[in-house]
């Protein structure tokens, strides 16, 4: 199936320090994917999730939205138990696994030196976003893991900023009849202090399912 997101450019560098930044960790670890990440998953998904940007040993290694690395853990093992995942791992980019009614990308699509991308960076790669949004059907949920990752699908929809404020499991109503759903980010640091446990996570995903069924 061709993917209904177009946009998205894998040889993409309109952003110079993050561009310059892969060309050096291609060099470091030539085995390393060091590319733009595309999203993964559904064409035509009920469930977008929207992450932060490729970790070094995750993602920018495997060519995989969380895959590879801690934060993937949770969240896939989560996807799995909710019926979003056919396997509740991801390993790598050829290990069979698929996502159903469900698709993850990121906010960035490259990686940020020392995970953190600049907001001129966040911008330049929101069209991306912009993109994968607008083909969402009415009813479709938004997951958006952490801060960063929610203002950016405020700045694609258009809207300012301030209109929905960012809490773990709060829910927001979007243009287009979309729902959006605040989750702290799985990363090993929050998940290792407690900011957020299994049970917290897994209520994030049982009421975007039950959001999901409502629309059908």
């Amino acid at each position: 199936m061709v993917s209904k997101v177009s946009l998205f450019d894998a040889d993409c560098r309109r952003c110079p320090r993050l561009a310059n930044f892969l060309d050096e960790v291609g060099k470091k670890y030539p085995d390393y994917y060091a590319a733009p990440v595309a999203s993964f998953g559904d064409d035509d998904p009920g469930l977008l999730i929207v992450g932060l940007a490729p970790g070094m040993h995750g993602a920018n290694a495997t060519g995989r939205p969380f895959t590879g690395d801690h934060a993937g853990i949770m969240l896939y093992k989560t996807l799995y138990k909710y019926g979003f995942s056919s396997a509740p791992e991801s390993s790598s980019m050829d290990d069979g696994l698929l996502l159903l009614n469900c698709r993850i990308t990121n906010a960035v699509k490259c990686l940020p030196p020392q995970n953190k991308p600049e907001t001129a960076e966040i911008k330049r790669c929101n069209p991306f976003l912009t993109e994968e949004l607008r083909v969402l059907n009415e009813g479709s949920v938004v997951v958006v893991l952490g801060t960063i990752a929610h203002a950016a699908v405020l700045r694609a929809l258009d809207l300012k900023l301030t209109a929905c404020k960012f809490g773990h499991g709060v829910e927001h109503g979007l243009p287009g009849g979309l729902w959006m759903i605040d989750s702290y980010h799985c990363s090993r640091y929050n998940t290792q202090t407690k900011r957020l446990t299994e049970p917290m996570f897994q209520a994030i995903f049982a009421r975007a399912k039950e959001r999901i069924a409502q629309a059908d």
